[in-house]
């Protein structure tokens, strides 16, 4: 059950929010940015799994917050420079379909009731909505639960949301 919204993703009642990211990435810029700062815990655990295991793109990265509420950081995006403070890669469509084909599990395996992302590696990972949305659809379209695709970001407004 896919559902598309406009808003912002910050104030979203989904049980999880995905987004795309690149191993040891610094969060500098979109969505990441805006997590980081929301949740500075997130970035510190971040880093601190990225020094210890040296993920690899196309896997995933699940951080539980205070609130009962997860973030799922997708490896959408190669490493690149991010290692050294540089920038991250560009996203690739099988680092999507593999990230998003994790993500199908883990939703499965922590029960998540619903599930919020943006349009997923289209921003800093440089790829076309157009060529993502079939693999969200058909990695994710089956759920049993609302994953909510936010289209259209609108800072400080709530998206009606199916949750």
């Amino acid at each position: 059950m896919i559902h598309e919204v406009s808003g912002d993703i910050l104030l979203s009642q989904a049980h999880a929010i995905a987004h795309g990211v690149a191993p040891n990435d610094n969060f500098h810029s979109g969505l990441a940015l805006a997590l980081r700062e929301h949740s500075p815990a997130l970035y510190k655990d971040f880093r601190h799994y990225c020094q210890q295991t040296h993920p690899s793109a196309g896997g995933l990265w699940t951080w539980a917050g205070a609130d009962g509420r997860y973030v799922v950081s997708l490896f959408t995006q190669d490493e690149g420079e991010s290692r050294h403070g540089g920038t991250p890669g560009r996203a690739s469509l099988q680092n999507v379909r593999h990230a998003l084909k994790a993500l199908r599990a883990e939703v499965e395996s922590e029960g998540f009731r619903s599930l919020a992302l943006p349009r997923l590696a289209t921003g800093v990972g440089g790829l076309e909505w157009e060529q993502v949305r079939p693999l969200l659809e058909e990695a994710l379209g089956d759920l049993q639960i609302p994953v909510i695709v936010y289209t259209t970001y609108h800072q400080g407004m709530k998206a009606d949301e199916p949750v």
